[in-house]
């Protein structure tokens, strides 16, 4: 008979609750907990195909060894795997030293809290400094800003959406990601609130996206200038006397230094590159500044361009300026169960910029990790401090990484790697050994990383379901095996003395690590008194927290920090130059920007055959005007090409796309040529990888980060390639509705 269990789901940053029906060893229904005070009932298609990937058949659900000099994967006992797996990694680092063995982490690591502490630990006892993450792929542009402003790069303002009366977000669309660095349940239903108040939403993307659909009020940008427009948008707020930082004042340093940094950058100087004409910034830059409550929002495609790195910095200096940070209805800090920006406060490890670069680009580190985009030069470069052995976990960067065909190869020359993961996939499967991790539904959860950027603080912790698959383990108790086993196979003393903490560390466990932060966090709880509320703990909305947030010296704010100067001098380049920038645009490339998709998060979770089945989502979008001077049509199979490589994949021609502009989505390619992998249902619904043509060249010039989003293509048809019926596309309105006031019209002129 079945029974009801509650769980949380953990495939994105919505952490909705769950209401489980149980029977056996089977969830036969997923539902969306009503009582859950956070999510309330809320779910996506995502949450309701979790247990598929803990039934597939597809899964690895035993350690795996490579047989040598092939692509066969044979199974191996826990034993001899782990054995292997220390033995091997202590040789490279005592033959070669600690940077030779190397981290990679993939996003899904925040989404268990167990994998975070094993994580830190397995790091700390190896002692490399050539670790990468998702980080640089994604929001350290944000965490950068953070750090150099706030002292901490931990301390993220979240959108305080549930009281804001003007929302303008740039290069974000959370109504797919369900929110991103702004962990909100139901993102549609709390923004469509802000429009039932009176509240405003202005989305600024090269694509009219499903949030902007929602919002009504929309402006196409040329990929990559949003810093150009937040510059000239300050420009207007100090010329106009609009600059009301309130009570920031008393602790805010450098607002004349910012608006004399603003002044060359007026909305007639920024308009022709931006595609935004000026009376339309001044406007969006009035009604920001004298908006009640305002928040100035953006996310992935804001920080994975070329300006990057200063675009993050210059929205939280727009918030800042016109009194939105830290104000109810704009952006605030959270006051998380665990707080992990208060540890770091306590710990003295508040964040890190620059300490060391990479050996072979001199690519900066951040955070004790290096840019991803330099993973496969730093394995191919010979001398001192190469990688020659791996360790992934949760990662596939074949299909993540920037120019992912040249990391696939390089994965090929390491000494040794290790992939402690759920799948073989296109990167595991270069693997020596893969280590089987429980996964979703067999696992105790709490959002450790997620409640520290939610717009409401809550609290929840749930039993696992169900029994572990097969011979998997838990993912806390695989990394600290290999950091204990490492640590003891080593010949320096000092790395020896390291496996004592880590002795110490895995007999504490996960649980009662936790239970240590929750009890000396902002709130004094317990796991104990959090699973007395078995729907979710609700401990109040965001409230005001500076300056005794603040990290830096003297817990002041500092507005201009000193290491964004190189920045605005490039960007003075860039609008003293307006024939070049013309030239440029006016050539027949077009810039590829990336885009979310609702049933789809990572290249992992393609192996669920609900999540795939239907429309084919691996689509190149592109405006009426572009196809229209290419010959092309809807379903065509196109050639999309780039420095770095060339894919094929069918267009969709839709005016959702500003000229100009294409859109691929993230996490396709599933059938690499003669590498395949073990995901069946993803090889037959493959896709192409978008990274096969990032160029690992093009990033932020600040901060290393993947510039996805500005990388300029040739798209032509693809003559011997069959047509794909794709069913018709929404379409949007080419004229300006009477009350969207920034709808921008397709930009014809780029």
């Amino acid at each position: 008979m079945a029974e009801t269990r509650l769980h949380t789901c953990m495939l994105c940053e919505a952490v909705c609750g769950l209401e489980i029906s149980v029977d056996g060893e089977r969830a036969t229904r997923i539902r969306g907990d009503a009582s859950d005070p956070f999510s309330r009932g809320h779910i996506c298609p995502k949450a309701a195909a979790l247990d598929d990937i803990r039934t597939d058949p597809d899964r690895v659900t035993t350690p795996r060894r490579r047989a040598p000099g092939t692509s066969t994967f044979v199974p191996v006992s826990w034993r001899d795997a782990l054995d292997e797996a220390t033995t091997r990694l202590a040789e490279i680092q005592d033959r070669h030293g600690d940077d030779a063995v190397a981290l990679s982490l993939g996003n899904p690591t925040v989404h268990s809290y167990a994998a975070m502490l094993g994580i830190i630990l397995l790091w700390k006892t190896l002692g490399t400094r050539t670790r990468f993450s998702a980080t640089s792929v994604d929001q350290l542009p944000q965490m950068l800003a953070s750090l150099k402003m706030f002292g901490s790069q931990t301390l993220l303002p979240v959108p305080d959406i549930d009281r804001t009366s003007f929302f303008l977000i740039l290069g974000a669309n959370p109504v797919v990601s369900n929110g991103s660095i702004m962990t909100a349940p139901d993102v549609a239903a709390r923004l469509k609130a802000v429009r039932a108040r009176g509240g405003r939403i202005v989305v600024v993307d090269p694509r009219r996206s499903e949030t902007a659909d929602l919002a009504g009020e929309h402006c196409f940008i040329r990929p990559g200038t949003d810093a150009l427009l937040v510059l000239a948008m300050l420009n207007t707020i100090f010329r106009e006397g609009l600059a009301r930082p309130g009570r920031l004042g008393a602790f805010t340093d450098g607002m004349e230094r910012l608006a004399e940094a603003a002044e060359p950058f007026a909305p007639e100087a920024v308009a022709p590159i931006t595609g935004i004409g000026a009376e339309v910034i001044r406007g969006l830059a009035r009604d920001f500044a004298n908006a009640p409550g305002a928040v100035a929002y953006g996310r992935v495609g804001l920080c994975t361009q070329e300006h990057g790195g200063v675009a993050a910095w210059l929205v939280n200096a727009l918030n800042v300026v016109t009194g939105n940070l830290d104000r109810v209805g704009g952006v605030m800090f959270t006051t998380p169960a665990a707080d992990l920006s208060g540890l770091a406060a306590m710990t003295g490890e508040k964040g890190s910029f620059g300490s060391y670069t990479s050996r072979v680009r001199g690519l900066p580190e951040f955070g004790g990790e290096l840019p991803l985009a330099v993973l496969a030069e730093e394995i191919e470069t010979e001398g001192a401090g190469q990688i020659r052995g791996l360790v992934t976990f949760a990662g596939n960067p074949v299909l993540s990484a920037p120019n992912g065909a040249r990391v696939g190869r390089a994965l090929q020359k390491l000494d040794f790697m290790v992939s402690v993961d759920i799948y073989e996939n296109e990167t595991t499967r270069h693997a020596n050994l893969i280590l089987p991790t429980t996964f979703g539904l067999e696992r105790d959860h709490f959002d450790l990383v997620l409640n520290a950027v939610a717009v409401r603080n809550t609290a929840r912790y749930v039993r696992g379901i169900f029994a572990p698959a097969g011979e998997t383990r838990a993912d806390f108790d695989i990394l600290a095996d290999l950091a204990v086993g490492i640590a003891a196979r080593r010949s320096s003393p000092v790395a020896r003395a390291k496996g004592l903490v880590a002795r110490v560390t895995k007999k504490i466990g996960p649980r009662r690590l936790l239970d240590g932060l929750l009890r000396i966090g902002p709130h004094r709880l317990s796991i104990a008194e959090i699973e007395r509320h078995p729907h979710g703990l609700d401990l109040g909305p965001l409230e005001p927290r500076l300056p005794g947030l603040l990290a830096n010296t003297g817990r002041r704010i500092d507005l201009v920090p000193a290491i964004y100067t190189p920045e605005l001098l490039r960007l003075r380049d860039r609008i003293a130059q307006p024939a070049a920038a013309s030239e440029a645009i006016g050539t027949p490339r077009l810039t590829l920007i990336g885009r979310r998709q609702l049933r789809s998060n990572n290249s992992w979770m393609h192996n669920s055959l609900r999540l795939v089945k239907g429309r084919e989502a691996c689509t190149l979008l592109m405006n009426p005007d572009d196809a229209r001077a290419r010959g092309l049509k809807t379903g065509q199979r196109v050639r999309i090409a780039s420095r770095v490589g060339a894919i094929v994949a069918p267009v969709e021609v839709s005016n959702e796309m500003a000229v100009g502009s294409v859109s691929l989505p993230h996490g396709w390619g599933h059938a690499r040529e003669s590498e395949g992998s073990s995901m069946r249902v993803a090889a037959r619904h493959a896709g192409v990888s978008v990274n096969d043509i990032t160029d690992e060249h093009l990033l932020d010039g600040l901060t290393g980060t993947a510039s996805f989003s500005g990388v300029q293509v040739d798209v032509s048809l693809e003559i011997a390639a069959e047509s794909v019926a794709l069913p018709p596309r929404r379409e949007h309105a080419t004229t300006e509705p009477p009350d969207d006031r920034y709808l921008s019209r397709s930009l014809r002129h780029l």
